[in-house]
């Protein structure tokens, strides 16, 4: 599809429109936005799964468990 763009020519750059340039790249923010939230959300619940399934081998090492 962006080859026959190039090839078809037209007004704004490269072929495309200065507006769908700005939805795409609205559209790449918004998934770079929800992309940081859920990375964040991830390696916290990494970080704890770490911690319980630490103690809980601690534990079982200490026949607590």
């Amino acid at each position: 599809m962006l080859l026959s763009v190039l090839l078809a020519g037209g007004g704004g750059i490269l072929g495309l429109e200065l507006i769908e340039i700005l939805v795409a790249l609205v559209g790449m923010l918004v998934v770079l936005v929800v992309g940081r939230i859920v990375l964040k959300i991830a390696w916290r619940l990494v970080t704890i799964a770490v911690v319980v399934v630490g103690a809980l081998l601690v534990l079982a090492q200490f026949g607590l468990l």
